[in-house]
């Protein structure tokens, strides 16, 4: 893999990090043939796949079962959506007959849905990622493969429950820096909804912000160093 390969893929999988929301394209069962399109909120795992909660009496759901193909185009808002960058994930969407393994996680980024998460009809989906088209802005237009857009399944996965209640018990006055440092944003209230490999999102009064790591932490360890730089670097520039 060539440094601007992994560049790429790397920035693309930071930009859908910094999304919650996209739209979910499936192949209609209904009106055979042709494809169908609906919102989807989502969370990626640790690895960067996107996992969706979606209920067995949707339509997407039942395009799903019949033919697994998919795609997710993942863009914030921008008033010209023609140069705002993207990413278009195209995959296969497998249903994961366990819902507690990520349900704590999309919960905290989509509390809205603990409604829908109790109903025994909703299930998650993760897509898992056949090719990844990423155009981060005019003329930045890049196809990235799996291999590189992925990350490993690291000890960080069972240890983010632990990070997430340090940080919010122990380092609150932190995570408002964090909010004034990164994002210029004075925060009443702070919590940690998250953390990842690649970076780590907090709830700052009514809005969700996304922070990025300069390089992937892989465990608690190299998280909290991580942290630690963020926090001084904060301090430095009050």
């Amino acid at each position: 893999m060539s440094e601007a390969d992994k560049g790429n893929a790397d920035a693309a999988r930071c930009f859908v990090r910094g999304q919650h929301s996209g739209v979910l394209s499936t192949i209609s069962k209904r009106i055979e043939g042709f494809p169908f399109g609906s919102v989807a909120p989502f969370v990626l795992d640790h690895t960067g796949c996107p996992v969706i909660l979606i209920s067995t009496l949707a339509e997407h759901t039942k395009n799903i079962d019949a033919d697994p193909r998919v795609s997710l185009i993942v863009q914030p808002y921008s008033p010209d959506m023609q140069v705002a960058g993207r990413v278009t994930v195209i995959g296969r969407a497998l249903h994961l007959p366990d819902k507690s393994a990520l349900g704590a996680r999309y919960l905290r980024l989509h509390p809205e849905a603990e409604t829908y998460f109790a109903m025994h009809d909703f299930s998650f989906y993760r897509i898992e990622p056949v090719r990844i088209r990423f155009i981060g802005g005019f003329g930045k237009i890049h196809w990235v493969e799996p291999e590189q857009y992925l990350l490993p399944v690291s000890a960080l996965v069972d240890q983010e429950e632990d990070i997430l209640q340090h940080m919010n018990s122990d380092h609150v006055e932190n995570l408002k820096a964090y909010c004034r440092h990164v994002h210029g944003f004075e925060s009443s209230q702070a919590s940690m909804i998250g953390i990842d490999p690649d970076g780590f999102d907090l709830r700052a009064d009514a809005q969700v912000l996304r922070f990025e790591f300069a390089q992937p932490v892989n465990d608690a360890q190299q998280a909290r160093q991580a942290l630690v730089q963020l926090a001084q670097a904060s301090k430095a520039t009050r």
